[in-house]
């Protein structure tokens, strides 16, 4: 490992949460997207993910400076993030073919993914206790 990796649970949390906040953008965006698109009015079911997107964001902006509680707070999000992003994947071919409804499917499914990879890392995150001492050698 290298010296720039985080060696403990709050650098690496803290690294988790400025991820985070990154692939929010992309959500948000994709929830701004679809806000304002026409198609949301003859198809009301898209609004799933613009209102799930937005929960999250506000629970998560009240613990940025609460690197364990974000991340025990997106713990507990995934699973409706993951849910809204399932059902627009249903729900936007059906709503428009277009190439944006497309494109923030993709974006949906990147942003679940990359969620999903920030929670593993930081389940699996020793402490400076919990390192055998061939981890503590790599380190050097």
């Amino acid at each position: 490992m290298s010296s720039e990796t985080p060696n403990t649970k709050r650098e690496t949390f803290a690294a988790a949460v400025q991820q985070s906040d990154r692939i929010m953008a992309h959500a948000w965006m994709v929830r701004t997207f679809v806000k304002h698109s026409p198609e949301v009015e003859e198809f009301p079911e898209l609004m799933e993910i613009v209102r799930t997107v937005f929960d999250t964001a506000r629970a998560l902006e009240t613990r940025v400076d609460d690197p364990t509680g974000y991340l025990h707070m997106l713990k507990k999000k995934i699973g409706k993030l993951r849910k809204a992003a399932d059902q627009f994947r249903h729900d936007a071919p059906v709503a428009s073919d277009h190439t944006n409804f497309k494109q923030a499917v993709l974006s949906m499914d990147a942003c679940i993914a990359a969620w999903d990879a920030i929670l593993a890392t930081v389940a699996a995150a020793p402490t400076i206790e919990e390192r055998s001492p061939e981890q503590e050698d790599q380190m050097e």
